[in-house]
């Protein structure tokens, strides 16, 4: 996941931006490093010295700012003489001396040219215009001198400390450019009397892979994914939104893999093996698959039902039973390992090694959005933050004067919007509970199902979308009469009470797949596959309802009927959310529909214009902005806890605990989906070479021991690498005191 942010005092936006771009557009018409006199005639400056006496002091504007009176030519004048009074002109041959250099006061002259010019001058403070051309000759041979030891220096290295050398200059592009070329000619001329043609021709072939390398990475960011949109997202919302359209990028490059994992692995072997479709003569596409995942669906291979527990016999025997069971696992861990590194790179990055600023302080001198382009986003953020800042010095007003009564107020308030809230969640996941048990009682184990009993089983689904729009709405409208003390705490309170909500419908509903429908169904894993499936139909008709009633029809209430309650914004907290809650159950279903990642890839991908549509047309960049990087790091933990660990949960529970079907499946017959390791290691111990294996088995991965140690090792080592995080952070503040106390001497 991409990291602009808007959170410290460096933020990468910045110099990727197009503002950037047209302050250095802005710039290449300046003069770089001239006097604002130098294309003037000498005689003219005598002129300007004579009408205005005072414009000594001032008449340069250049980078260095020193007293005209070294270039004197009055003799027996000392320097601090004329510094006396700097205002008070002692003759017109100063200027004619500085004038004397029209070589090194052109528009091209370089700084470390121009500083050595100035070192010259100072050695000489009374010489007359001959010593000047003198010096000016020395300088000239001094820098030519530099710069040939330099190309020398730079022979004798390799090619790529040359890179490294001349990229560290502190010169323009153009005269490091200049240099290059000098030392490719110098070697080249060389090599010419010294190396053998091979030589040459390796060289040259190193530099063309070399320019081939580049051009494929340069080629590799032109063809990167919805590049240019996220540039228009960010440069004309900011990089608060532009986070919720990176997690959605990310997301879909998760479920990209999952596709490609399940399907070669699971799908490919079994089609290439059997292409012929197991589906009864009175089954048939009825369309009504698309929204239920039921009936024709139910015989293919979408489904965990539609998988053989044979072994493949062809060019290499395939155990479809431990391909699908390594399959899945080997993915759930990668997936836990990629959101794990992510996390913590996110968390060092945004949280360890972050400034810890103000409030105040950070919105005024590093909350400026650097990604924003568009003229009138640039107006609106600079409203927001004068905004904000009266709202925080007022915020800080109250508080000082706050009494004890009101304080008892917003406790209260605070009390009560979470225990109404917390009832909200459970009473939702009780009306699911009794909803799942109502439809469990009009569902039949018989196939094939009538329209009517498909079209029943959306209820739940359908149910389970609306709370998920509707009670949000309500926790919004609690935030509206609560008071926090920054916007980053109302946004993580409006957070824990949609995962709060979310985690018990998701409870509820996996209760009732791991203990009610195994007891009613025969072949229960496709139930529950298509279960999920529906749970992913609907709840993006939900989300492309939600994007038309929540955010267009607010756009025109707000610009046609009620002006004063105005654009709406785009809620980035809720969106992540439903993001996250979709991801969820793909992760519970890719046991029970190998195939459903294919779906959520489908879904993700026309969300992305969807939302991106909605944006552009209904809503403005919100008024009050959080720290992105730091909100995607909330994002992506709380992808990680509780859904993904609740996701992985659960198909571990089915794995290990729950008996698989005993008629359909890869698994049928066996006490448990873990069982095929144990089958698998019993064959192994026929065979001599595979002892290790057996071995590691035995010794190691049912070992509790094992697993204790390898937990304290990991607390260790998360200890150890806290304790160094702490160090740093109190040598930190240490350096910073010491700052602050010679400062004050």
């Amino acid at each position: 996941m991409t990291s602009s942010s808007s959170g410290g005092v460096f933020n990468p936006a910045y110099h990727d931006s197009e503002t950037l771009e047209v302050d250095r557009r802005d710039k290449r018409s300046w003069t770089h490093h001239t006097n604002p006199y130098a294309g003037e005639d000498p005689a003219w400056w005598a002129e300007r010295d004579d009408a205005e006496p005072g414009a000594s002091s001032g008449g340069w504007r250049g980078g260095e700012s020193f007293s005209m009176g070294l270039f004197s030519t009055s003799s027996g004048t000392n320097s601090w003489q004329h510094d006396a009074n700097p205002h008070t002109p002692d003759s017109s041959s100063h200027y004619r001396s500085a004038a004397g250099l029209p070589s090194l006061m052109t528009g091209g002259m370089t700084m470390r040219w121009r500083g050595m010019a100035m070192r010259g001058m100072s050695m000489f403070p009374n010489a007359d215009p001959t010593h000047a051309a003198l010096a000016e000759d020395a300088i000239r041979s001094e820098v030519e001198n530099e710069e040939q030891n330099l190309i020398k220096e730079l022979i004798a290295l390799s090619a790529g400390e040359q890179t490294r050398k001349i990229q560290e200059l502190p010169q323009s592009f153009g005269e490091k450019k200049n240099i290059r070329r000098q030392v490719m000619a110098f070697k080249s001329s060389t090599n010419s009397h010294h190396f053998l043609c091979c030589t040459d021709c390796c060289r040259n072939m190193s530099l063309s892979f070399r320019r081939c390398g580049n051009g494929i990475k340069s080629a590799r960011q032109t063809l990167k994914l919805w590049r240019g949109i996220m540039k228009e997202i960010g440069g004309r919302f900011g990089s608060s939104v532009l986070t919720y359209f990176l997690f959605l990028k990310w997301l879909l490059m998760f479920n990209i893999f999952s596709f490609l994992v399940n399907f070669g692995f699971i799908t490919i072997p079994l089609l290439v093996h059997d292409l012929s479709a197991n589906i009864p003569s009175n089954v048939s596409f009825r369309g009504l698959e698309l929204l239920t995942g039921a009936g024709y669906f139910n015989y293919t291979v979408m489904y965990y039902g539609g998988y053989s527990n044979e072994t493949l016999h062809g060019l290499v025997d395939y155990n479809m039973q431990l391909a699908y069971f390594f399959t899945i696992a080997v993915y759930m861990v990668l997936c836990g390992i990629v959101l794990i590194f992510s996390m913590a790179s996110s968390f060092k990055k945004n949280y360890v090694l972050s400034d810890p600023a103000s409030s105040r302080a950070w919105q005024l001198l590093c909350s400026w959005d650097f990604s924003l382009t568009n003229e009138r986003a640039v107006r609106q953020r600079k409203n927001n933050l004068r905004v904000q800042l009266k709202e925080s010095l007022s915020e800080r007003a109250e508080k000082e004067s706050i009494t004890l009564s009101k304080e008892l107020k917003q406790v209260g308030i605070h009390v009560g919007s979470w225990f109404l809230s917390t009832c909200l969640a459970v009473g939702c996941g009780a009306s699911i509970f009794y909803l799942c048990q109502y439809g469990e009682e009009q569902a039949m184990d018989t196939a094939p199902w009538s329209l009517l009993q498909e079209a029943e089983t959306l209820l739940v689904p359908f149910v389970v979308s609306l709370m998920n729009i509707v009670i949000p709405l309500f926790f919004s409208l609690f935030n509206k009469f609560e008071r926090y003390s920054t916007h980053r705490r109302q946004i993580y309170a409006l957070l824990i009470r949609n995962v709060l909500l979310r985690m018990s419908i998701l409870g509820v509903l996996c209760y009732h797949w791991m203990n009610v429908v195994p007891q009613k169904y025969s072949c229960w894993e496709p139930m529950v596959g298509q279960a999920l499936y529906r749970l992913v139909i609907i709840d993006f008709l939900f989300l492309m309802l939600g994007s038309f009633f929540g955010e267009f029809l607010s756009n025109v209430i707000g610009t046609k009927l009620q002006p004063r309650l105005g654009v709406p914004e785009f809620d980035v907290a809720r969106n992540v959310l439903e993001l996250v809650y979709a991801q969820t159950l793909a992760w519970i279903g890719i046991y029970f529909s190998p195939l459903l990642p294919a779906i959520q890839m489908l879904k993700f991908f026309i969300l992305f214009y969807i939302k991106k549509v909605s944006l552009t047309r209904n809503c403005q960049p919100p008024r009050r902005s959080g720290r992105a990087a730091q909100m995607q790091t909330i994002f992506i933990f709380l992808l990680f806890f509780p859904f993904f660990v609740g996701a992985l949960s659960i198909v571990a529970y089915t794995a290990w605990s729950l008996t698989p079907s005993e008629q359909c499946g890869p698994f049928q017959g066996l006490n448990n989906t873990f069982s095929v390791v144990s089958i698998w290691i019993h064959d192994l111990e026929a065979i001599p070479t595979s002892d290790w294996v057996v071995w590691i088995y035995q010794n190691v991965i049912r070992s509790e021991l094992f697993y204790f140690l390898l937990t304290l090792i990991i607390i260790a080592i998360i200890y150890i690498f806290w304790q160094l995080t702490q160090g740093r952070k109190e040598l930190i503040n240490l350096l910073r005191q010491r700052i602050i106390n010679v400062s004050l001497f």
